[in-house]
């Protein structure tokens, strides 16, 4: 488990053990719900459809082994069951949303009962901006009803006519994979549950998620030139582990994700020009575009290592870059290069000559 996410969770709990810090744990859990969900949007909006069916870990054991649609559709089914079916003994925000044919899944089911090649299957049928859609709608409604649970309610327990009730449902299939969950779900009081499904479960799947898509993006760039258009190393960038690089469609840069069509207007531009990236553009040092925007904190950085990579080529650009990240500890060029492109390549330069 992520160490910070482990000890950020530890400390909700204990909140919520205490009537006197009860309220606090729940802002706090909702807040840390709120950070989760932001692993979630971000894989949401910066990967190809392929990447939501793909399983580079179809064999392995552990959550991992699932593929990105399924684990977000698993986490939200099994929490809108649990949040609305168990304890608010309402509709199912699935339901009311019509959310089975907007998503297009064949089953209501929380997926448990599916297995290899099944869970690949289903995840291609899956509309993935409405299951993120769906997936939203069901942490705030979550996120709500938490808000306004009371520390007297946490002792709540549950019956066998709410093993019924769910079974009843369709939303548990009767598979021995998946029979469990209502046993599971119904042994537990109202603090149990916040436990499981609603904080750690979370953070199961949602790592798992995180080492599918490091997988994926690595495989993207196995043979792809790992210096970006703009000329950035794909290598020593801190969003290594989360982007496929902007040579290719894993691209979650930030001039990629925040633009309409999810295109870095370098790279547009590098492609409109037909050539191999800013290094090559005689405009490079006056250019306003994309990365090189003048209120962006990294573009005099960005210009200075594209500089560099015109004097002295790619493999020089690439050994400087591992000679300042073993001589310093920094996340982003700038913190070393600072703000003045001159001075930036001046810094490059001198570390390519001793």
């Amino acid at each position: 488990m992520d160490k910070e996410w482990a000890k950020k969770n530890k400390r909700i709990q204990v909140l919520l053990g205490r009537e006197s810090t009860y309220k606090e744990g729940i802002e706090l859990l909702i807040e840390f719900r709120k950070l989760m969900f932001e692993q979630i949007s971000q894989i949401i909006n910066g990967y190809p459809d392929r990447a939501f069916y793909q399983m580079p870990f179809a064999n392995a054991k552990g959550y991992h082994n699932k593929s990105l649609s399924y684990s977000i559709w698993h986490i939200f089914r099994i929490e809108d069951i649990v949040a609305h079916t168990l304890i608010k003994k309402d509709e199912q925000i699935f339901v009311i949303g019509d959310y089975q044919r907007k998503i297009g899944s064949p089953i209501i089911t929380t997926g448990n009962e599916l297995q290899g090649q099944e869970i690949e299957e289903f995840s291609k049928k899956l509309n993935i901006s409405a299951l993120y859609e769906y997936a939203r709608e069901v942490m705030l409604s979550t996120n709500l009803i938490l808000s306004n649970l009371e520390y007297s309610q946490m002792k709540t327990r549950y019956s066998d006519e709410d093993k019924v009730r769910l079974t009843e449902s369709g939303c548990v299939s009767s598979n021995e994979n998946a029979i469990w969950l209502i046993d599971y779900w119904c042994a537990k009081d109202i603090f149990g549950l916040i436990k499981m499904p609603f904080s750690r479960h979370w953070i199961m799947h949602i790592e798992a998620m995180r080492r599918i898509k490091n997988k994926l993006c690595k495989n993207a760039r196995k043979g792809v030139d790992i210096v970006a258009y703009c000329g950035l190393s794909c290598y020593h960038c801190f969003l290594g582990e989360w982007c496929g690089s902007c040579r290719t469609d894993y691209n979650v840069c930030s001039f990629a994700t925040e633009s309409e069509d999810k295109r870095c207007p370098n790279v547009v531009c590098c492609m409109e020009k037909n050539i191999d990236g800013c290094y090559e553009c005689s405009e490079l040092e006056d250019c306003k575009k994309g990365f090189f925007i003048p209120n962006n904190d990294g573009t005099a950085a960005a210009k200075a290592q594209a500089m560099f990579i015109r004097k002295y080529g790619k493999k020089a650009f690439l050994e400087v870059h591992d000679k300042l990240h073993e001589r310093f500890y920094f996340a982003k060029t700038q913190e070393i290069l600072g703000q003045d492109m001159h001075e930036g390549l001046s810094i490059l330069e001198n570390e390519y000559n001793n």
